[in-house]
């Protein structure tokens, strides 16, 4: 007699109705809008995405996105180390919690915070006396990129950390290695897959962030999100809106990349840690 099939799969349909008209649907409207000019399918967008400013935006994003990603993952990391090492708790929970809130931090209200202490007007450079156009550079959002990247970091770090076994360590050292050996081949083997990647997902969050640059930057920095938002709103001609959709595509592809290595990280950080 065969057993009755299972029909628990019911259940998912309203998730998979919201997930095909919240996700399905914008993305079969982009995918068709990127190969679309002149209202006939073309790679005429595409091509132009990749080509003069546009370019120009977009290795700037990827650029921008690299710098903040490496070196908020060495700051979060000794931040991370020190945090789980120390023997306070209250410490260490402060620590966490601020990082996760400091992690979704950001757009205008960031853009803002940093703004009134640090800019034109600032009080703080007003107070001392210190130059502000910095902030509004390439470097300068960088800095303001890492308040919501090295606490990012250390919640991707924290839990790696806190797998280190101290007995990793006291083997280690009844084998005569030292502290370098023990960070060198012990340690840092284990602690790789979760800082790279973390050095992903810092990288993926730079590139898709939006608001604070444009609060801050506007058009003095190039950026992929920025001429996305000049080709939906800011350019007169016909047709460049699909531009903007092409643009859009050439993120979901990068963002997609970034996923295709940064989930296999995390299967194998589990693996290490268990």
């Amino acid at each position: 007699m065969s057993r009755p099939r299972s029909k628990g799969w019911l259940g998912t349909l309203p998730l998979l109705a919201f997930f095909a008209l919240v996700f399905g649907v914008p993305a079969i409207a982009l995918v068709a809008g990127a190969f679309t000019a002149q209202g006939r399918p073309s790679l005429a967008n595409l091509t132009q995405s990749l080509q003069g400013g546009y370019l120009t935006a977009m290795i700037g994003s990827v650029r921008l996105s690299a710098v903040v990603a490496l070196l908020a993952a060495v700051l979060g990391t000794f931040l991370a180390h020190a945090v789980v090492t120390s023997r306070s708790t209250l410490l260490r929970e402060a620590v966490l919690t601020a990082s996760g809130v400091l992690a979704n931090f950001g757009g205008v209200p960031l853009a803002f915070f940093w703004i009134a202490t640090l800019g034109n007007s600032g009080v703080i450079s007003g107070l001392l006396g210190l130059p502000s156009g910095a902030l509004y550079t390439f470097w300068g959002l960088a800095v303001v990129y890492l308040y919501f990247a090295v606490p990012l970091m250390v919640l991707a770090m924290a839990p790696a950390l806190d797998g280190l076994r101290p007995q990793w360590r006291e083997a280690a050292a009844n084998s005569g290695a030292t502290a370098w050996h023990y960070w060198r081949f012990v340690a840092l083997p284990v602690l790789a897959p979760a800082m790279l990647g973390g050095i992903v997902l810092l990288f993926g969050a730079s590139f898709s962030a939006y608001a604070t640059a444009n609060a801050m930057v506007g058009t003095v920095v190039p950026l992929v999100t920025l001429k996305i938002a000049s080709a939906l709103t800011g350019d007169v001609l016909v047709g460049y809106e699909n531009i903007a959709l092409a643009l859009s595509l050439d993120m979901v592809v990068v963002a997609g990349l970034v996923m295709a290595v940064y989930l296999p990280l995390q299967r194998r950080t589990s693996r290490w840690l268990h």
